[in-house]
């Protein structure tokens, strides 16, 4: 599927409350702007839902493959799910089935893509690719997911397990072949398959190898993505040497600072959350062990939480200076819209 039939198939979600919820969404950011009191009209139009914290894999920049977290490892059930999702709906947009850990260890994942496909919701997941077998590339296509992102940091298995460590690309792309094929075997224009590639120092030089694998393979789009690292002022292994998929730029002193200048304003805590798999509700998604949990949607409504003392403390708290946010420090993103 093209870029532009994807573009059509978003805008096929739209509805006029979507619209007139949007509307609020930036009349309220640009006046908050304006102001510097955090006012917030809207409901969010973009949702990012943990299906679960678990993975197959051990990345070493990924709290998940680490088993790095202070917070409970679980599965998203379907029911709090649902609850949630039929609150949500009349005004999102998009739902991203991706915080941390692999989408399709959760059993119930495409049960619940299905019901959000179901509320006219344009639904995105990313995954590593290892469960893209014939039977999962069917059920996913039955879904209705409208966008599958698949990581692929490597065109060889050396270059590949560098950084997706315990990972097998032979795997991968056999599992991308499936996507593909069934698509055309059910004549389904969705979902929009990417590649998504983590440039690192170790793969940096087969940028141009994996724009003709997709190709090869028959995949939509590719996308080059710099990498978060967490210990970078001294250097790291994997901090590219193309300035341009850095996000850390060398010192005259040796030392590394991230590129990205941060202003004291953030789009995402206007129009985006994050919720994880236990019902916690997150700023986003550079909050990836929940440390600064805002509410809780097994105890409140998400529209109570969303205008609540919590939210309105941390967009007040942002405005006033995003460098004392810990989170905020290593973002590259949160302050334009639409990012």
């Amino acid at each position: 599927m093209s870029k532009l039939t994807d573009s059509f198939n978003f805008l096929s979600k739209l509805t006029f409350g979507r619209i007139v919820n949007v509307g609020k969404i930036l009349s309220s950011y640009y006046y908050t702007k304006w102001s510097g009191k955090p006012v917030q009209w809207g409901m969010p139009m973009t949702v990012s839902i943990e299906p679960t914290t678990a993975c197959n894999l051990k990345c070493p920049e990924c709290p998940s493959g680490l088993r790095a977290f202070s917070r409970p490892t679980g599965n998203l059930k379907i029911d709090f799910f649902t609850k949630t999702i039929d609150e949500l709906y009349s005004n999102l947009l998009y739902l991203i089935f991706y915080f941390q850990g692999e989408p399709y260890i959760n059993p119930k994942f495409l049960d619940m893509v299905k019901y959000a496909h179901d509320k006219g919701i344009y639904t995105i997941t990313s995954t590593n690719g290892h469960f893209l077998n014939k039977a999962n590339a069917r059920k996913t296509i039955e879904s209705g997911l409208d966008r599958m992102i698949i990581s692929v940091d490597g065109t060889t298995q050396e270059t590949y397990e560098n950084y997706r460590i315990g990972g097998k690309l032979n795997v991968v792309l056999e599992g991308a072949r499936n996507m593909v094929a069934m698509k055309k075997e059910m004549n389904s224009k969705t979902p929009h398959l990417i590649f998504q590639f983590l440039v690192v120092k170790p793969n940096e030089h087969q940028i141009d190898d994996v724009y003709r694998l997709a190709e090869e393979i028959g995949i939509d789009e590719v996308k080059l993505k710099t990498a978060q690292v967490y210990d970078y002022a001294q250097g790291n292994e994997l901090i590219p040497t193309i300035e341009k998929y850095s996000r850390y730029a060398q010192q005259e002193s040796g030392e590394y600072k991230i590129k990205n200048k941060l202003s004291n304003e953030c789009w995402k805590l206007w129009h985006a959350c994050v919720i994880t798999w236990d019902g916690s509700v997150v700023p986003c998604c550079f909050d990836k062990d929940a440390t600064h949990k805002l509410g809780d949607l097994k105890e409140t409504s998400f529209a109570t939480l969303w205008q609540g003392e919590a939210y309105q403390k941390f967009r007040a708290d942002l405005l006033k200076g995003r460098d004392q946010i810990d989170i905020c420090t290593n973002c590259t993103e949160g302050c334009k819209v639409w990012a």
